[in-house]
C-alpha cells in the first residue's frame, strides 16, 4: 500500500470515528437503570414506593386501583420508578410511561417562582386554549420508555432510570417538586386510576416526601397553590364546557366527592 492510499485510509477512519462519537454520547443518555447526579437530592426508589403506598391507601376517589409513580430531576432525567402492587401487572401497564410523562411535564413547565401541575394544563391545551398544541411538543424517547427488561419495570433498576424520558401529559397526576427552601428539584408523576385520583395520590405522595414548598400557582387557593381546579361549566354547543379561570380540569367519577377531597388535601408548606 503506497503512502497516498495509507493517508486516505487514515482520514476515512478518523472521519468514521468523528461521526460515531455523537452516537456513543447519545447512547450514554439512554436509561440504564442507574440514577444520575441530578437525582442525589431527590427521593430514592424505596422512599418513593413507601410514600406512594401510603398515599394510595387514603381516600382519593376514583376506582381504588394500584399506581405507578416516577420522579425526574430538573433536567428531566428519571431518578426512580415504583409501583404499589405486588407485581408490575397489578397496575395498568400503560401507566408506567404515563407517570413518567407527567413527572416530565410538571418539571418542564414549572419554574422556581411558579408551579403548574399537569391538572392545571387540561383546559389551556384544548382547541382555542392559550396552550393549544403543547401536548404535541417534547415527545417521549421511545428507547428510554420501552427499553430493557420488563421484569425490572418499577424496580430499583428500572431501565428508564438514568434516561431523559421526555413527554407531555395534560391531565391530573403530575406535580413539581420543591425543597424545604423552595428550590425546584424536578417533578413527580403518578398514574393508574382516574386522573382526579392520580392528582390526589400525587399530592399526598409529594407531601409525604416533604417536597411541597410551592412558591406560587394558578389554582386560586393560597394554601394549595398548584391544586386541581374544578371550575369547568357546561356551555351550549361545547361538550367539555369552559373553565372559568382557564386552568380547570373536568371531574372524573363522583364530582361532589372529588371537590371535597381536593379542598381537603394537605396544605403546601
Amino acid at each position: 500500500m503506497d503512502r497516498r492510499v495509507r493517508f486516505v485510509t487514515s482520514l476515512t477512519l478518523v472521519g468514521l470515528l468523528v461521526l460515531a462519537a455523537p452516537l456513543v454520547r447519545a447512547d450514554d443518555d439512554k436509561g440504564k437503570g442507574s440514577p444520575k447526579n441530578g437525582c442525589k437530592d431527590l427521593p430514592s426508589h424505596g422512599a418513593l414506593r413507601n410514600a406512594l403506598e401510603d398515599a394510595r391507601a387514603q381516600a382519593n376517589g376514583g376506582f381504588d386501583l394500584d399506581m405507578w409513580g416516577t420522579i425526574v430531576d430538573r433536567d428531566g432525567i428519571v431518578c426512580a420508578v415504583a409501583f404499589t402492587g405486588n407485581h408490575r401487572g397489578d397496575q395498568w401497564p400503560g401507566s408506567r410511561v404515563i407517570s413518567a410523562q407527567k413527572a416530565n411535564t410538571a418539571n418542564a413547565f414549572s419554574l422556581p417562582g411558579l408551579a403548574l401541575s399537569t391538572a392545571n394544563l387540561y383546559s389551556a391545551v384544548q382547541p382555542g386554549g392559550s396552550l393549544f398544541g403543547l401536548q404535541e411538543s417534547n415527545p417521549v424517547d421511545h428507547e428510554v420508555a420501552y427499553g430493557g427488561n420488563p421484569a425490572s419495570y418499577g424496580r430499583q433498576n428500572d431501565p428508564m432510570v438514568g434516561g431523559r424520558i421526555g413527554g407531555v401529559n395534560v391531565f391530573g397526576g403530575g406535580l413539581a417538586l420543591y425543597s424545604s427552601n423552595g428550590q425546584l428539584l424536578g417533578g413527580l408523576g403518578v398514574s393508574g386510576d382516574s386522573s382526579c385520583a392520580d392528582h390526589n395520590i400525587a399530592w399526598r405522595t409529594r407531601d409525604a416526601l416533604d417536597l411541597d414548598t410551592v412558591p406560587a400557582g394558578v389554582s386560586g387557593d393560597p394554601e394549595r397553590k398548584d391544586n386541581i381546579v374544578y371550575d369547568i361549566a357546561s356551555q351550549a354547543g361545547q361538550m367539555p364546557g369552559v373553565s372559568t379561570g382557564g386552568w380547570g380540569h373536568p371531574h372524573c367519577v363522583h364530582p361532589a366527592d372529588e371537590s371535597t377531597i381536593a379542598a381537603g388535601l394537605p396544605k403546601n408548606e
